[in-house]
């Protein structure tokens, strides 16, 4: 490979530096890629006034919607599935025609391209749940085409069938009828020279579902940080209150009542030293509110409801231990961001975040039960608030280990792989 730029065209419907979840890991991909390589960027018009406003960012095409679709979706999806709790797997369904449009657009405006050898490579990063086909895989017969990362799929343990009925979970057999029914899906993930995926557990519900070579799918964890996560070394508290943490929505499966009967649970001697800060918001709060009420934890017990980034840094900052009990996670940005700012995490062993903590930066709990889920992680903050220096020692390697998430590394990293992959595909080509 020669110094100068590859030519990458990424595929970002959802990219938005403005939101958060995916749109704004799909930015961050994207923005970290295209310092390295010379990128066209293909997005949905949605994403026009934020992206617009960066001026570093020209080579764009944003696929209108029409509008057929533009009513669609308030009048069906929003109604239908986003009032009050939203119903995620509903929602999926529903809203395919709207992306199905957008899918259909994309390889009508490129395929020529493509084929005539414009790029070097085609990414398609966003939609992340594997249940989406990309049809410029057609277009990709001598250009390497990555899909990716993806991730999702991973199902509540067993023991939360509660929690998995309040998320609509019994609604997921949709999965296996979209893999029949959505035309390109197959074909997506078998002509794909590169599938990336954000889990393990995803990784080999993929290379399973498709039978996959081990060669043509590899993990990738989505979700990145921010470098000014990275903060110095933590100088860590002797004698002064210890103070807790938890960000996420207030939902039911970030499961932060099991964390506030963990709290409740605590010797008295270890209870004192301890404070909680809950950040975030959702329709969760009123009953964990009053939660904390009952359990007589007032003084114990801070919601700071919903706030910036900028400003959850600081919370980060002045934390000691990151205690995140959600029981189905995916990707599960904020333990990469707790790592980051030197917190040790208390994490269930399932989906991502499994994954992201090791036996040197925290702990992990096998979600067996509610119950044990709940004294489990009494037990580990006990052990935590009792012995400084464990806590000094997670919190340097939490640092250390985070640096691998960080965005611009992850970008490099990703180059690696165009480069590898550009490779191949030409030598497969020259036989």
């Amino acid at each position: 490979m020669n110094n100068q730029k590859l030519k990458v065209l990424l595929i970002v419907e959802q990219c938005n530096p403005e939101a958060a979840s995916v749109p704004l890991v799909g930015y961050k991909f994207y923005q970290g890629i295209s310092k390295l390589a010379d990128v066209t960027l293909v997005t949905h018009e949605r994403n026009k006034d934020p992206l617009s406003k960066l001026k570093e960012h020209t080579n764009i095409t944003y696929i209108a919607e029409s509008e057929l679709s533009k009513k669609y979706f308030p009048l069906v999806v929003e109604r239908l599935t986003m009032r009050g709790k939203n119903n995620w797997p509903l929602a999926n369904v529903l809203g395919y025609p709207v992306y199905a449009e957008f899918n259909q657009r994309v390889y009508e405006t490129f395929k020529e391209r493509i084929k005539r050898g414009d790029y070097d490579l085609v990414h398609a990063i966003t939609p992340m749940q594997p249940r989406f086909p990309f049809k410029v895989v057609k277009a990709c017969a001598r250009t390497p085409v990555i899909i990716g990362p993806v991730n999702g799929g991973v199902p509540f343990p067993a023991g939360f069938e509660e929690i998995a009925k309040q998320e609509y979970a019994y609604l997921n057999f949709f999965r296996a009828v979209g893999r029949a029914l959505i035309p390109g899906y197959v074909e997506t993930y078998k002509k794909a020279d590169k599938i990336l995926a954000g889990s393990t557990y995803t990784l080999n519900l993929v290379k399973d579902m498709f039978g996959l070579p081990d060669s043509r799918i590899e993990l990738f964890y989505e979700n990145g940080i921010a470098s000014s996560f990275l903060t110095e070394t933590k100088k860590v508290k002797n004698g002064s209150q210890i103070e807790l943490l938890f960000v996420a929505r207030l939902v039911p499966y970030k499961c932060a009542d099991i964390l506030i009967e963990a709290v409740s649970r605590l010797d008295p001697s270890v209870k004192e030293k301890v404070h909680l800060t809950i950040v975030g918001d959702g329709q969760e709060r009123n009953s964990l509110e009053n939660q904390v009420r009952e359990l007589k934890l007032g003084q114990k017990v801070t919601f700071a409801g919903w706030v910036g980034q900028e400003q959850t840094v600081e919370y980060y900052r002045q934390a000691d231990i990151f205690c995140f009990p959600s029981i189905r996670e995916f990707g599960g940005a904020v333990v990469m961001e707790a790592m980051a700012c030197g917190l040790p995490c208390i994490v269930p062993n399932n989906g991502g975040i499994g994954e992201y903590v090791t036996e040197e930066t925290g702990f992990k709990i096998e979600p067996k039960s509610r119950e044990y889920l709940t004294q489990e992680l009494t037990n580990k903050i006990t052990i935590l608030v009792e012995d400084d220096k464990l806590r000094e020692r997670m919190s340097a390697k939490s640092r250390e280990k985070a640096k691998e998430f960080e965005w611009d590394s992850k970008a490099e990293k990703m180059i690696e792989i165009y480069a590898k992959m550009i490779v191949e595909k030409a030598a497969s080509h020259s036989k």
